[in-house]
């Protein structure tokens, strides 16, 4: 494989990731790679350079010593410049014949590839009239620029004598947008895994498996954390393997090393449900999980300074989780597909676009607090063109401050049929602003509220609510709008008995389920008392 170097000595004054196992190793090849990419003006930063010690460690057979290797860091750090210089250095100096770069979206493949192209024009010079053909140390790159075709091909060399000769095996590099027939049929002996938050176990196997025939390997994972706790089982299951640190029930078994993994999270330690302990607002919290945070580089400062950090921590206040994942590294806790009640393969049946079906023309809302008042939905439901339920959310967010004022918005641009609101429990604190801050009125009948009003559902209702959802379920009589924080209640809610022989969704489990309790909620409201409301009103002209 060339000349290898004894790995960087890890400087203590060095940013550290909180998470950091690999195999051991006594060489790296990264120097090589380095030094190639410096003379593109690519300087990595020291977190960066270890990284990439990491990625390009070598066993005594000089093969790579990890097959798989992990970068979690918050965004605008730097990733992408560690793939670029693994990706180059593959292409050039390791000699490496395929190299596929994916990522989740196109423009976001289409960008590695437009720098990456910046950098070979660096040191390229253009052979002939031809600005696709490039000559880079001796090599012969043509530059692919057309739509799903992007990527650099190596199709000849220069020989001792300055004579091109074509190579028996080209080498290429390749940016591809990620699905499920991407990179089948690939034999690649380096994959890149950009923004792996968003790679599924189906792109794995059209990905992972092109490896298998080669004799040097390796797949190289970068990401942020998985937006929610039921997306991201790649990423999840890489943290098992890699982090001692990570939630683990008793199937997961105890903590080894993994032989072929090298594992780096910058992320804090912690969930996204429960933030209390943490101090959003430490700026030594943000430096500790953004390692290019205010670094002063050769060719002028990163793009990541704490100015900017304070300007999205204003901008994201209201919405801490957001702030806390993007920039913090915090993990949502998982949630296991399938581990709730309801079927998920029957659930996702049911999806559908707000235009799909017609948007329902008349709505009803229903409110539900979270029972440690961590989070607060309002969930709306209609009537589609087929006669099914549209149920959505259209709120869901930290705590219970926002909501007066998102009843008034909602109030003043739909004018809904009847508020459902549970009047005891966690809720009972909103019921009684909604009343007196947000200006709805309580239902004087109950049997006949009229329209706007607000009408509690009480444990009997509750119960009714829980057997209608099921029903509509099972008859395939609602559709949903795939709404992130209702598809985690969804897969992971579990029931509870209530009074004689009812039955509801536990809000004591795991999951957070008041989307799915919202939701129920309001189909309940609609099912009992829409008939009556439709009778004495007329349909009126609104955008849902």
């Amino acid at each position: 494989m060339g000349q290898c170097c004894p790995r960087h000595d890890l400087v203590e004054s060095r940013p550290r990731p909180r998470v950091e196992t690999h195999a051991p190793y006594g060489l790296s090849r990264a120097g090589e790679a380095i030094d190639w990419a410096a003379r593109c003006g690519l300087i990595p930063d020291n977190w960066q350079d270890d990284a990439l010690d990491r990625i390009c460690a070598v066993d005594a057979t000089g093969r790579w010593a990890h097959f798989e290797c992990c970068e979690w860091v918050s965004r605008q750090n730097g990733k992408g410049s560690i793939l670029e210089i693994r990706a180059l250095a593959g292409l050039f100096v390791f000699g490496e014949a395929l190299i596929m770069w994916s990522a989740h979206e196109v423009k976001t493949a289409l960008e590695a590839f437009r720098r990456c192209l910046t950098l070979l024009r660096r040191i390229g010079v253009q052979v002939g009239n031809n600005e696709n053909l490039l000559e880079v140390d001796g090599c012969l790159v043509k530059i692919s620029n057309t739509n799903s075709d992007e990527g650099f091909e190596i199709l000849k060399e220069r020989n001792a004598g300055g004579e091109w000769v074509t190579l028996e095996t080209p080498r290429r590099l390749k940016f591809i947008a990620r699905s499920k027939g991407s990179g089948r049929g690939f034999s690649g002996d380096l994959n890149i895994i950009d923004e792996t938050f968003a790679y599924t176990y189906v792109q794995q196997s059209a990905l992972l498996f092109t490896m298998g025939a080669r004799k040097n390997p390796q797949i190289v994972y970068t990401s942020s954390p998985p937006l929610d706790g039921i997306s991201g089982d790649v990423m999840f299951d890489l943290r098992l393997r890699g982090d001692p640190t990570a939630p683990r029930d008793l199937s997961d078994g105890a903590w080894t090393q993994d032989p072929s993994l090298s594992y780096r999270d910058w992320g804090l330690a912690g969930d996204l449900e429960n933030l209390s302990g943490i101090d959003l607002d430490d700026r030594a919290l943000w430096k500790a999980t953004n390692p290019s945070l205010d670094v002063v580089r050769a060719g002028g400062a990163s793009a990541l300074t704490t100015a900017g950090v304070e300007k999205e921590w204003r901008a994201l206040r209201k919405t801490p989780t957001d702030f806390a994942r993007e920039r913090l590294g915090i993990w949502p806790k998982r949630v296991v597909a399938d581990s709730g009640v309801i079927p998920l393969a029957l659930w996702a049946g049911l999806a559908t676009t707000a235009e799909a079906n017609g948007r329902p023309d008349q709505v009803m809302f229903a409110i539900n607090v979270a029972r440690d008042r961590s989070f607060t939905t309002i969930a709306a439901v209609g009537v589609q063109d087929d006669g099914r339920f549209q149920l959505a959310i259209v709120a869901y967010d930290r705590g219970t401050e926002w909501v007066v004022k998102k009843i008034r918005e909602l109030r003043e641009r739909w004018d809904p049929l009847l508020w459902a609101i549970e009047d005891k429990g966690p809720n009972a604190s909103l019921w009684a602003a909604a009343l007196e801050q947000a200006g709805l009125v309580e239902a004087e009948d109950r049997e006949k509220p009229k329209r706007g009003e607000v009408v509690a559902p009480w444990a009997n209702d509750v119960a009714a609510a829980y057997g209608l959802f099921i029903d509509a379920l099972v008859d395939q009589n609602l559709a949903h709008l795939r709404d992130a924080p209702l598809e985690t209640a969804v897969a992971g809610a579990q029931t509870r008995p209530i009074g004689s022989g009812g039955t509801t969704w536990d809000d004591k489990g795991a999951v957070e389920v008041s989307p799915l309790k919202g939701v129920t909620n309001v189909l309940w409201a609609w099912e009992t008392y829409a008939a009556k409301l439709m009778t004495t009103t007329n349909p009126w002209d609104a955008v849902f």
